[in-house]
């Protein structure tokens, strides 16, 4: 696919609405949107300041530094207008780094190792009868004659490795059944072996997929240990809300599920739980209500709730005993004295990208996680490969702040340059047991000059994959997640 000069890319602080499939996107906030127009209509001024074409600056980290300016400024506006008071965070970034490469790599850049504990792809070629998520996703021109080969383990690479400054990568299972799935174990073994030879070993760790609510009990337990078995399983996955009846971590099959994570964990497997919570269409067995007492009946496993409850439509304010969302996982923690630091990891995966253009819903939630588990237990994903490269989302994660007056109305924790750097690479890598010197030596680890030119060049431009209206995420998604259907 050609890239030309005269085309447009798109913002570079992808803002609009996306889903991963899983929730109906809503527009988003105004400050959002006003933002995204201003970044567009101030491009090709802001680009000749810069010396670069308007596409090349729209898909520079200078384009990303003046996106999240015009949504800081924005928010602001926009609540004075509305006489609220100051939004609860905001994106530190120097007005100047809109123009200046080198102020736009201080402000945005960062050498420290990122791991993102989930992304996901799509794999037509090992499992060409798969279903078609891809039919209601509006990505249908990435150089490739099969819009399926958009999702595959190449743009995979490309969108993780090189357009963002991703390190290291989960490859977390998704809710399909069935002896045709995009992203089975050995979907996921070709993307490790891929991965491997093209960045050195270690790059991509594995999920096995669990599945104790379809078919027989005892058959998918025993499932689990073949799988523990006959690959390096890093972590479980699971779907408490689908795709077979919905179950909890404390009723019989929630029990029999983790007491064979405990089993074999024994025989030297692994003890991690991850756990779709949140982004649910409202679907009850989705909320993390059951996650305290797991976590406090069993305190040797660790639960990574992907998604820390949150869900699209709830807004996300301080902490509400009788709140949605968040505080939901909050309440369970609390009430089952589930404390930070224990054995409960909040990830981000999707929710940060739905907040990250409203600076004062993401500092609540940043804010409420980070005081309820602790900065050492947040962890870094994206939900990528539905978002596209999740570079814009690195970037305004890391220049994002708390607010003095939130931190001191509320007890937020600050979140500076070493919380940041626990969140997005050293707590997964405490909790997989990663040398992260390790990933930051072998050979993805380019040169951030590099990274910069080849980002400006590319042929793509700053694209979302996931469906964006309700009618593509039902047409994609109905036939295999039904509880969208019923909710």
């Amino acid at each position: 696919m050609a890239r030309r000069d005269d085309v447009d890319p798109g913002p570079p602080i992808k803002l609009g609405p996306c889903s991963n499939g899983e929730f109906v996107p809503g527009p988003p906030a105004p400050a959002a949107r006003e933002a995204m127009r201003l970044a567009q209509v101030r491009a090709a001024g802001l680009a000749r300041a810069a010396g670069l074409s308007r596409r090349r600056f729209l898909l520079s980290s200078m384009g990303a530094a003046a996106g999240l300016l015009f949504v800081d400024a924005c928010s602001k506006a926009q609540r004075r207008a509305t006489n609220q008071p100051p939004p609860s965070g905001r994106f530190a970034v120097p007005s100047e780094a809109a123009s200046d490469a080198a102020a736009a790599s201080d402000a945005l850049g960062g050498r420290e190792a990122i791991i993102d504990v989930q992304t996901h792809l799509l794999d037509y070629e090992l499992a060409p009868d798969g279903p078609d998520f891809w039919s209601g996703f509006p990505q249908k021109d990435c150089g490739e004659a099969d819009p399926r080969r958009c999702f595959g383990v190449d743009h995979w690479m490309e969108e993780l490795f090189l357009r963002s400054d991703t390190s290291m990568v989960v490859l977390s299972a998704i809710p399909v059944v069935a002896d045709a799935d995009p992203l089975s174990i050995d979907v996921m073994e070709r993307a490790r072996a891929v991965a491997a030879r093209l960045c050195g070993d270690g790059r991509v760790l594995l999920q096995g997929h669990a599945v104790p609510n379809v078919g027989r009990l005892d058959a998918a337990l025993d499932a689990m240990r073949e799988l523990h078995a006959s690959h390096p399983i890093s972590a479980w996955k699971v779907y408490t809300h689908a795709p077979g009846p919905g179950w909890s971590f404390t009723d019989a099959t929630g029990d029999a599920f983790l007491a064979t994570v405990e089993e074999i964990a024994a025989a030297g497997g692994t003890r991690i739980v991850s756990v779709h919570k949140g982004f649910a269409s409202g679907a009850a067995a989705a909320s993390p209500a059951d996650i305290g007492p797991a976590a406090a009946a069993h305190p040797d496993l660790r639960f990574v709730v992907y998604h820390s409850g949150f869900e699209p439509g709830n807004r996300e304010g301080p902490y509400d005993e009788h709140g949605k969302g968040v505080d939901r996982l909050v309440r369970s923690l609390r009430d089952a004295g589930i404390g930070a630091g224990a054995n409960v990891y909040a990830e981000l995966g999707s929710t940060w990208r739905a907040v990250m253009g409203d600076p004062d819903q993401a500092g609540h939630v940043l804010g409420k996680l980070l005081a309820a588990v602790g900065p050492d237990n947040v962890l870094w994903g994206t939900d990528s490969i539905w978002y596209g490269s999740p570079q814009d989302q690195i970037q305004a994660f890391r220049a994002f702040e708390l607010t003095a007056a939130a931190q001191e109305q509320y007890g937020y924790p600050p979140i500076d340059g070493g919380v940041k750097q626990r969140i997005l690479g050293a707590n997964a890598a405490r909790l997989y047991g990663i040398d992260l010197a390790t990933i930051q030596t072998t050979a993805c680890r380019f040169s951030s000059e590099d990274l910069e030119v080849a980002r400006q060049e590319t042929a793509l431009g700053n694209w979302t994959y996931g469906p964006v209206s309700a009618a593509a995420v039902a047409s994609t998604f109905r036939r295999d997640h039904p509880w969208i259907a019923a909710h």
